[in-house]
């Protein structure tokens, strides 16, 4: 069964293939033509991933499942949050760069953070289960390893006091809030593939 992941992120897209396994084949939006361009104008994580993952299973006829994730930042009031991806304009690098740039001479103590990330599937009649996962550290004063993508380079793990970058791929799976919002949406996945009703949280 294919399985539609509406992102054009290939460092997510790696990252669900590898959760995912040999459940369904995981296909991109790049591969099913004729998919609609959706605005991310929700006010939440959870209403954005919604949004793509309806009209995805919609226009495709496949079972969706979209994410919407980003960086909150204690001293920037929450900040950059849904609009992590669009906080500069340019690569993941300068946008790490311009946040590390307005946490200029914040106090360690001051410097808390947490990646959160909304998964919803949606099916083509309509039915949808969204399941969230967080993950707290705080901002490094310098980017540091050469995984991931995105802001790992600038997020610490507190406990392991390593950024994202620096972890394995297994590693970060079993920390992340992506990594956490799948082993949520999991059961629903393994019944869409048994053939079942996708039943449960429906978020906000």
């Amino acid at each position: 069964m294919k399985l539609l992941f509406a992102t054009s992120n290939a460092g997510k897209l790696r990252e669900l293939r590898e959760l995912v396994g040999s459940l369904f084949e995981v296909v991109s939006p790049a591969d099913v033509p004729g998919l609609p361009d959706i605005v991310e104008d929700e006010q939440t994580f959870e209403g954005n991933a919604r949004k793509k993952a309806v009209a995805c299973a919609r226009a495709s006829g496949l079972p969706s499942l979209a994410d919407d994730s980003g960086l909150c930042v204690d001293a920037l009031g929450g900040g950059p949050g849904v609009k992590s991806a669009r906080y500069a304009s340019g690569s993941d690098g300068q946008r790490s760069a311009k946040l590390l740039e307005e946490m200029s001479g914040v106090p360690e103590a001051q410097r808390g953070a947490e990646f959160r990330c909304a998964l919803c599937l949606a099916l083509p009649n309509g039915e949808q289960v969204i399941e969230t996962g967080e993950c707290a550290g705080r901002i490094a004063t310098a980017a540091r390893g050469q995984n991931g993508f995105g802001y790992d380079p600038i997020f610490v793990l507190s406990k392991l006091g390593k950024t994202m970058a620096e972890l394995t791929p297994d590693q970060k799976s079993q920390i992340s809030h992506r990594g956490e919002a799948f082993r949520r949406m999991k059961p629903h996945l393994v019944a869409l593939a048994e053939g079942k009703s996708i039943r449960g949280n429906f978020g906000p």
